[in-house]
C-alpha cells in the first residue's frame, strides 16, 4: 500500500488519575480510530478502547502516570433532521462550560492541562445534547452571550509582538500561512490599540462577507465600534460623520481594484476622494503580496498612508514584500512551526484539545514527467506543460496520443503502482481533487478528455478555468465547485480543473490532494505555496477526519527548487551551513518529498535539497540582473590599503550606485563575513544592544573587534556598490556572446574575451577598460558566476524548442532580468515596445490594455491602414541602432501572423512554426547595430541558437556616419541585394522604420553635458524615404536648445507627423529612468497632410486632440493648455524683463572672499567681491532685481506625487550692490524697490508659472521660456492690486483673462502653490 486513507474515524473518551491532586476531575479528549468498521465501534468496544489508551499514553506514559478510562464513543451519530453528523470534544466541553461545570486548571503559567470537576454521568449527559443540538444540560440555563476568542500561542504572540512594534514604528508584516487566523488576529490588535478609523485593504473583493463576520466575533462586547463595506454594514460617509462627531469607531472594508480605478491615484473614475481623506489610524492590507507592489498600488497606499498610520500587512506568502522590513517588524507562523506545535502540544498541554489537530500534514510526490516523455523535456530544467496540454483550434490536444498515455500511466490498474488512481482503494482516497493547468484552452481540451476516458468518466468535472480572468471573482467557480461534491463527499467523485481561479483564499474541505500540471522551474514559490496549501484545508467527514493531504508534482526539479527557496525564506535563516541543515531537516520531517521512479519511492533527504539548493542562489543571481551579493567571493572582506585605493579610483570612474536592494530569497551570509565570523558579529551586535539587567559591556578589545568587523562588511558593501556598475552590464554579454565550448568560456576569468574591444566601449561604463577589469575580476565567485552563466543561456536555448509565442514569452521574461546600467544604454522594457508599438501601429501585442500585465496569447490592436500596410505579407522594417532586438521581435511576430493567416491550414508542429518564422525574419526583418556584441544579441532575440538567416549588420562608427556621410548611409541600407544579400533589388524601399535611438553621446568624462543624438536618427530615417517612422526618444526637443532648435523648427512644421503621444513624467513610461522632460514617440506617416493627433498622458490619464504643430514657436504639450494660451496672448511678454545670459559676466564657478563691496550669490553660498569684478558701468548693478535659479524645482522635470509642479526653484529680491554668477537669470530691474516686488509677486502666482511651464521641457530655464507669460502693469496704476495676497492675485488674473471654472481648474491641477 502506497497511500494510506486520509480520512479516519474520531472517538471521544473520558478518563481519571487516581490521585489526590485529580480527585473528582474528568478529562475528555478525542482520538482517531484506525478501524473502520462501524457495525464493531459500540461504546467502550476493544477498539475504541484500545484507541483511546494510545492517545492518552501519548501524553501520561512519559509522566509514568497510571490513569484509568472510563468511557469511549464514536463522535459520529445519526440526526432525524441532518443525517449523519459528527461533533468534537470541544463542543462537549462547551455544553459543560455553559452548563456551570467548573475546570481546575493544573498549569497556571501555559493556561494549559484543564480539567473538568464533574462525573462519568454528566459527562454522557452532555455528550447527549451536542447530539440533540442543545448547547447546555438544561435549556432554562442556556446563555446567548458570546464569549471572547482564546487565541492560540503564536496568535497571541503576533498580536503583542504588533502591539509592540507600534510603539516605536508605523509597519509589520504577518508572515504567517494559510489558516493562521489572521483576520481575527488583526481585528484583535484594533479592539487592544482602540484605534479610531480602521482600513482593511484586500486585492479580493470577495472576502468582505468573512472579515464582516469576524467583526462580529470579536467586536461583540464593544457596541462603539462599527463596521462599513460597499456591500456590509454602513457606508463610509454614514461612518465617518459619526467618527468626527465622537459617536464610533470604525472599521472599514474597501477593494484594491476599487481604490485603484479613482483618479486621484491616477485611475479613470472620479470616486473614493473621501476614503483617501480620511486620517486613518490602522490599515490592515489583507493578502498583501496581491496587487499592491505595482505602480498603481503603490499609489494607492502612499494616497492612504498618512503621516502616523499603522499599517500591518498580512500575507501567507510575502516572498515580494520581505525586503521592505526590518526584522523587528516581521512575525513569521509557517508550516513547519505548525506542524511542530501540533507535535509537541502534549508536552505542556497534557490532553486538552489540540488546536492544531485538525491540520493534516502534507506529502509531496513527484514524477520525473521529462524522463518519461523526452519530447517534452525542457533544456530550461522543468517539463514543459504548456506545450504538452497545447490545444488547437478545434478544442483538441495537439498531442492526443500523448496526454492519452498520461491519464493512462495515472490510471493504470497495479497494486504495486505508484501513481494516484491505479486501483480502486487509491482512487476513493483521491476521490475530490485539484487539477492546476497550464491555460483555459487545455482546461476545455482536458475536461472533454478526462469525460471519455475509462476511469475518469466516472468523475465529475468541474472545469473552473472560465475565460482565464483570475481578478473575477471565485463565488461562482466555488459554487460549482461544492455542487458538484455535494452533501456527502463520499457519495461522489470530483475533478476540478484551474489554470488559477480558487488557488488563494477560498476552502474545499473534500479535497485531498492538488495535480501540479502547470508552470515552469521559474514558477514563484509564493503562487506555488498558496496553490498546494489548498488542499491542507481541516476536513471532518462524515465522522472521519482528515489527517494527510497530498500534492503531486509532474517536475522535480521545479518541485525543489520552490520547497528548498520556500524553507530558507519561512525560517528567515541562512546564516551558516548548519542552520541550513537544520531548517531543510525540519521541512522534510513535517513535508516529506517522495520521489517516485517506477515503482520505487525514495524520500528526499538533507544534503539532496542542499545541493538543490545551490541551484537557488544561481536562480537567484540570475533573476536579480547579477545585481546580487551572492556574486562576489569573500576577497572583498580581505582588501588591504592599496586595494581600497583601486576602489577609490574605480569609484570615480563609475560611480557609488545605490546600494541594491536585499533579494527575496535565500540569504546565505550574505554579509561575506566567514561562519565564525558571522557569529562573532552578530553575538557581539546581540551584547551590544542589550538593556536594563541584561545589559553587559563590551570589553575594550570585544569594542575593537566589533567595529573591526562592521568596518570589514562596511568595505565590502561599498565595494560592492561599485563593482555592480560592472556586474549588471554582464547578463547581456553573456546572452549574446558567441561560444563553442560553455563550460570554458563562459567563466568569470574568460568573460573579457567574450567581447570585442568595440563592443566592451559600449557597454561597459566609460574608463573601464578590459586591463582594468582584470584586476577586478578576481572578487567574483568564479562557481556562482559561471553557473549563473550558462543558466542565462540554458534557459534561452530552452526556448529554441517552444512555441514562436512561447518562445517570445520566454525570451521578453529573460530580458526582464537585465538592469539599465545608465542614460546612455537604457534597454528598451518589452513594455514600453508593446505600449509604443502598440499606440502607433498596432499588431498583435503582448499586454493587456493598461500594460502592467503580460498576455499568454497576444491581443490583436488595429490601427486601420497603418496596421494593414507596416504588418502585410511583403513588408520591409528597419530598426536603427538595435542593443536587444526587442523591436524587430515584436515587429516579426505581427508579420508572422499575417503569414500564418494566409495559410489554408495553421502549422501543426513546432517545426511548421519556426520554417514560417525564419521566412519572415530572413526577408521582412532588417536591423542596424553600433557594435558586433550589438548584431548576436539582436541575432539570439531574434532566432536563439538556431542556425538561420538574420539580416543583422553593424557600423563601427555609426553615429558618425549618418550625421557627416548621410547620402552614403541611406545609399547602402536600400541595397537588398548587395548590402542586405536578401533580395535581388538594390533599391529597396522599406515600410516602417522603429526603435529607440541612443538619446545622447558624452562630450568628455563623467559628469561632462553630453550632447543630443536621437535627432540624426529620426533625421536620418526621413532620408531613407520609409513609408512610416515611428521612434521613442525625450521630449526636450518641444523646446529646442542644446543642437535641437533646428530639429524642432523642422518637425514643428512636418505635415507629415500624424501622431505624437507625450509622457509628461518620463517615468510613466519608463519606471526606473530619470528622463528631464519627460519622453515621447511619434508616428511619422509620408502619406499625410495635416494636423497632428497629440496625446499628453499623465499617469493614466490620457487626452487627444488633432491640432496643427506650428501654432507657436515652441510645441505646447498640454492640449487643454492651447485655449488658455490664447486668451493670454499680449504685445509684450515677461521675456522682455529677463535679461540674458550672464548679466554679470562672472562664470559659474567664481566664488567670492569674506569681505569686499559687491555681494556674490552663487551656488556654493554668499561671499563678496571687489568694485572691479563688474563694470560699473552695468545698469544691473545700482537696481533691485529679482534672482531666479536657472534650474527648475522638479527633478529631471517629474511631477510630485499629486502631479502637480511648481517650476521655479530659488527665487530672491536682491539689491544694489547684489551680484550673481551664471547659475541665475536676472529678472525685472528697477531702481523702485516696490515695483521689484510685484514683479516677484507675479512670478509667485499659479497663473505666471503655469505659462512659464507651458515652455519648459527640461530641467533648465532661460529667458525664452517665459514666452507666454503676458507683461503686467507694476506699479500703483495697474489694473492688479499687487497689495493683496498671491492667492487672491491670481483670482484678479483669472478674472482679467477670462478664464472658465475648468481653466481654471486645469491650472491650479498643474501648479502646486509656493509654500
Amino acid at each position: 500500500m502506497k497511500f494510506t486513507s486520509l480520512l479516519k474515524l474520531k472517538l471521544i473518551y473520558v478518563f481519571r488519575i487516581n490521585d489526590a491532586a485529580h480527585q473528582g476531575c474528568l478529562k475528555v479528549g478525542e482520538a482517531t480510530c484506525d478501524s473502520d468498521d462501524v457495525t464493531c465501534l459500540a461504546p467502550n468496544s476493544k477498539a475504541l478502547n484500545d484507541s483511546a489508551k494510545r492517545r492518552i499514553n501519548q501524553y501520561t506514559q512519559t509522566a509514568g502516570i497510571a490513569y484509568d478510562l472510563l468511557y469511549t464513543e464514536l463522535t459520529i451519530y445519526n440526526s432525524k433532521k441532518k443525517g449523519l453528523c459528527s461533533f468534537n470534544d470541544k463542543e462537549v466541553h462547551n455544553v459543560l462550560e455553559r452548563s456551570g461545570i467548573k475546570k481546575k486548571v493544573f498549569d497556571t503559567a501555559n493556561k494549559a492541562n484543564e480539567w473538568f470537576i464533574t462525573d462519568l454521568d454528566t459527562v454522557k449527559r452532555a455528550i447527549a445534547a451536542v447530539k440533540e443540538g442543545r448547547e447546555s444540560l438544561s435549556t432554562a440555563e442556556i446563555s446567548h452571550d458570546r464569549t471572547p476568542i482564546i487565541f492560540r500561542p503564536e496568535q497571541r504572540k503576533a498580536i503583542d509582538d504588533t502591539k509592540k512594534q507600534y510603539r516605536k514604528g508605523n509597519q509589520m508584516l504577518w508572515n504567517a500561512k494559510m489558516r493562521f487566523g489572521k483576520t481575527l488576529s488583526a481585528l484583535q490588535v484594533v479592539k487592544e490599540v482602540d484605534f479610531k478609523r480602521t482600513l482593511i485593504l484586500t486585492h479580493r473583493p470577495v472576502v468582505d462577507s468573512g472579515w464582516f463576520e469576524d467583526f462580529g466575533k470579536i467586536f461583540y462586547d464593544r457596541p462603539e465600534f462599527a463596521y462599513g463595506s460597499k456591500n456590509n454594514g454602513d457606508s463610509h460617509a454614514s461612518l465617518e460623520a459619526r467618527a468626527s462627531q465622537g459617536k464610533c469607531q470604525y472599521v472599514y472594508f474597501a477593494s484594491m481594484q476599487d481604490l485603484r480605478g479613482s483618479e486621484l491615484v491616477g485611475g479613470n473614475f472620479d470616486k473614493n476622494d473621501e476614503v483617501f481623506a480620511t486620517k486613518w489610524d490602522f490599515i490592515i492590507v489583507d493578502e498583501a503580496h496581491e496587487g499592491t507592489q505595482t505602480e498603481l498600488g503603490k499609489a494607492v497606499m502612499t494616497e492612504l498612508v498618512k503621516e502616523n498610520t499603522k499599517v500591518l500587512r498580512l500575507s501567507g506568502t510575502p516572498f515580494n514584500l520581505l525586503d521592505e522590513f526590518a526584522e523587528g517588524e516581521i512575525y513569521t507562523w509557517d508550516y513547519v512551526m505548525e506542524q511542530q506545535a501540533k507535535a509537541t502540544w502534549d508536552d505542556l498541554h497534557f490532553g486538552d484539545p489540540n488546536p492544531y489537530a485538525s491540520l493534516p500534514t502534507m506529502n509531496i510526490y513527484t514524477y520525473d514527467l521529462g524522463r518519461l516523455l523526452n519530447d517534452f523535456a525542457d533544456e530550461d530544467i522543468a517539463f514543459n506543460f504548456r506545450e504538452f496540454f497545447r490545444a488547437n483550434d478545434e478544442g483538441k490536444f495537439v498531442h492526443e496520443k500523448d496526454v492519452w498515455a498520461f491519464l493512462n500511466l495515472l490510471t493504470k490498474e497495479d497494486k504495486e503502482s505508484c501513481y494516484p488512481f491505479a486501483n480502486a482503494e487509491y482512487r476513493n482516497i483521491f476521490r475530490h481533487s485539484l487539477w492546476i493547468v497550464p491555460g483555459v484552452a487545455s482546461a476545455r481540451a482536458l475536461s472533454a478528455m478526462l469525460q471519455s476516458h475509462p476511469v475518469f468518466q466516472h468523475f465529475k468535472i468541474v472545469n473552473v478555468a472560465g475565460d482565464g480572468d483570475l481578478e473575477e471573482e471565485s463565488k461562482d467557480a466555488l459554487a460549482a465547485v461544492e455542487e458538484a461534491i455535494g452533501p456527502d463527499p463520499d457519495a461522489t467523485r470530483t475533478i476540478t480543473l484551474s489554470c488559477g481561479r480558487l488557488t488563494t483564499g477560498v476552502s474545499v474541505k473534500a479535497w485531498t490532494a492538488v495535480f501540479m500540471l502547470s508552470g515552469s522551474y521559474n514558477t514563484g514559490a509564493a503562487s506555488y505555496m498558496q496553490t498546494i496549501f489548498r488542499v491542507q484545508t481541516p476536513a471532518t467527514i462524515n465522522g472521519r477526519v482528515k489527517e494527510q493531504c497530498y500534492v503531486f508534482d509532474f517536475a522535480p526539479d521545479r518541485t525543489l527548487k520552490v520547497i528548498a527557496e520556500t524553507a530558507k525564506i519561512s525560517a528567515k535563516a541562512g546564516k551558516t551551513s548548519s542552520d541550513d541543515r537544520k531548517t531543510m531537516g525540519d521541512f522534510l520531517n513535517f513535508c516529506p518529498i517522495i520521489s517516485v521512479e517506477g515503482s520505487k519511492m525514495n524520500p528526499f533527504d538533507v544534503p539532496r535539497m542542499l545541493e538543490q539548493l545551490k541551484k537557488v542562489y544561481v536562480e537567484r543571481v540570475v533573476r536579480n540582473g547579477f545585481e546580487d551579493k551572492s556574486l562576489y567571493n569573500d576577497e572583498l572582506m580581505k582588501l588591504n590599503d592599496l586595494e581600497l585605493q583601486a576602489f577609490d579610483d574605480l569609484k570615480k570612474i563609475i560611480g557609488q550606485t545605490k546600494a541594491m536592494p536585499k533579494t527575496n530569497q535565500v540569504d546565505i551570509n550574505n554579509q561575506g563575513l566567514t561562519d565564525e565570523q558571522y557569529e562573532e558579529l552578530e553575538s557581539l551586535e546581540k551584547k551590544n544592544k542589550k538593556k536594563g539587567k541584561d545589559k553587559q559591556p563590551l570589553t575594550e578589545e570585544e569594542k575593537r573587534r566589533l567595529e573591526e568587523l562592521k568596518k570589514k562588511r562596511e568595505n565590502r558593501e561599498a565595494a560592492i556598490s561599485i563593482l555592480r556598475g560592472i556586474s549588471i552590464r554582464m547578463p547581456l554579454l553573456i546572452y549574446g556572446a558567441e561560444v563553442s565550448n560553455e563550460d570554458e568560456e563562459i567563466t568569470i576569468d574568460n568573460f573579457s574575451s567574450l567581447v570585442d574591444d568595440q563592443s566592451w566601449e559600449e557597454f561597459m561604463p566609460k574608463g573601464v577598460t578590459k586591463e582594468k577589469f582584470e584586476s577586478i575580476k578576481k572578487y567574483y565567485d568564479p562557481d556562482i558566476f559561471s553557473a549563473a552563466g550558462k543558466r542565462i543561456r540554458a534557459m534561452a536555448r530552452a526556448a529554441d524548442k517552444l512555441s514562436v509565442e512561447e518562445r517570445i514569452e520566454r525570451i521578453t521574461d529573460i530580458f526582464s532580468t537585465f538592469r539599465n546600467p545608465d542614460k546612455e544604454t537604457v534597454l528598451t522594457p518589452w513594455r514600453v515596445v508593446n505600449m509604443h508599438l502598440g499606440d502607433c501601429l498596432g499588431g498583435y501585442n503582448f499586454f493587456e490594455q493598461g500594460y502592467e500585465t503580460s498576455l499568454t496569447e497576444p491581443r490583436f490592436i488595429d490601427r486601420g491602414k497603418v496596421t494593414e500596410e507596416v504588418f502585410s505579407e511583403d513588408s520591409r522594417i528597419l530598426e536603427i541602432n538595435s542593443k536587444s532586438g526587442l523591436y524587430p521581435l515584436y515587429m516579426a511576430y505581427s508579420i508572422y501572423r499575417s503569414r500564418v493567416a494566409g495559410l489554408l491550414t495553421s502549422p501543426s508542429s513546432i517545426e511548421e512554426e519556426q520554417r514560417i518564422w525564419d521566412k519572415v525574419v530572413a526577408e521582412n526583418i532588417f536591423v542596424i547595430c553600433k557594435t558586433p556584441m550589438a548584431k548576436s544579441i539582436t541575432k539570439r532575440t531574434l532566432i536563439g541558437f538556431r542556425k538561420a538567416k538574420v539580416n543583422t549588420r553593424y557600423f563601427g562608427d555609426l553615429i558618425n556616419q549618418i550625421k557627416n556621410k548621410p547620402e552614403n548611409f541611406v545609399a547602402k541600407v536600400a541595397k537588398g541585394s548587395s548590402y542586405w544579400k536578401a533580395i535581388d533589388n538594390d533599391n529597396m524601399k522599406f515600410n516602417a522604420i522603429v526603435g529607440n535611438p541612443p538619446y545622447q553621446v558624452m562630450d568628455g568624462g563623467a559628469g561632462v553635458s553630453a550632447k543630443p543624438v536621437y535627432n540624426l536618427f529620426v533625421e536620418i530615417a526621413k532620408l531613407i524615404k520609409p513609408d512610416y517612422i515611428s521612434m521613442i526618444m525625450p521630449s526636450r526637443w518641444f523646446a529646442g536648445g542644446k543642437g535641437l532648435d533646428s530639429f524642432r523648427e523642422e518637425m514643428l512644421s512636418d505635415k507629415r507627423l500624424s501622431h505624437i503621444f507625450d509622457f509628461i513624467n518620463a517615468k510613466d513610461c519608463f519606471p526606473t529612468a530619470s528622463i528631464g522632460g519627460g519622453v515621447n514617440y511619434i508616428l511619422w506617416n509620408a502619406k499625410h497632410n495635416g494636423d497632428c493627433n497629440i496625446t499628453t498622458i499623465q499617469g493614466d490619464m490620457r487626452d487627444s486632440e488633432k491640432r496643427p504643430l506650428d501654432q507657436f514657436a515652441v510645441f505646447i504639450r498640454y492640449n487643454s493648455a492651447i485655449h488658455i494660451v490664447n486668451k493670454c496672448r499680449a504685445k509684450e511678454n515677461f521675456d522682455s524683463i529677463v535679461n540674458t545670459r550672464n548679466p554679470f559676466g562672472l562664470s559659474s564657478n567664481v566664488r567670492g572672499d569674506k569681505s569686499g563691496e559687491l555681494r556674490l550669490i552663487s551656488s556654493a553660498g554668499i561671499s563678496w567681491l571687489p568694485k572691479s569684478a563688474v563694470p560699473t558701468s552695468n545698469p544691473l548693478l545700482s537696481k533691485y532685481k529679482i534672482l531666479m535659479s536657472k534650474v527648475t524645482a522638479e527633478h529631471a522635470g517629474e511631477p510630485d506625487k499629486n502631479g502637480q509642479f511648481k517650476i521655479v526653484s530659488r527665487t530672491d529680491i536682491i539689491g544694489p550692490n547684489d551680484v550673481c554668477t551664471d547659475s541665475y537669470l536676472i529678472i525685472g530691474e528697477s531702481e523702485h524697490k516696490y515695483i521689484v516686488e510685484n514683479e516677484y509677486k507675479y512670478i509667485q502666482t499659479r497663473f505666471a508659472r503655469f505659462l512659464l511651464m507651458l515652455a519648459v521641457s527640461s530641467i533648465n530655464l532661460s529667458p525664452d521660456k517665459f514666452q507666454f507669460v503676458p507683461i503686467q502693469d507694476f506699479t500703483n496704476q495697474s489694473d492688479i492690486d499687487w497689495n493683496k495676497p498671491v492667492r487672491e492675485i491670481d483670482q484678479q488674473l483669472y478674472t482679467k483673462y477670462n478664464l472658465t471654472e475648468e481653466e481654471i481648474e486645469f491650472i491650479e491641477k498643474m501648479i502646486k502653490p509656493m509654500m
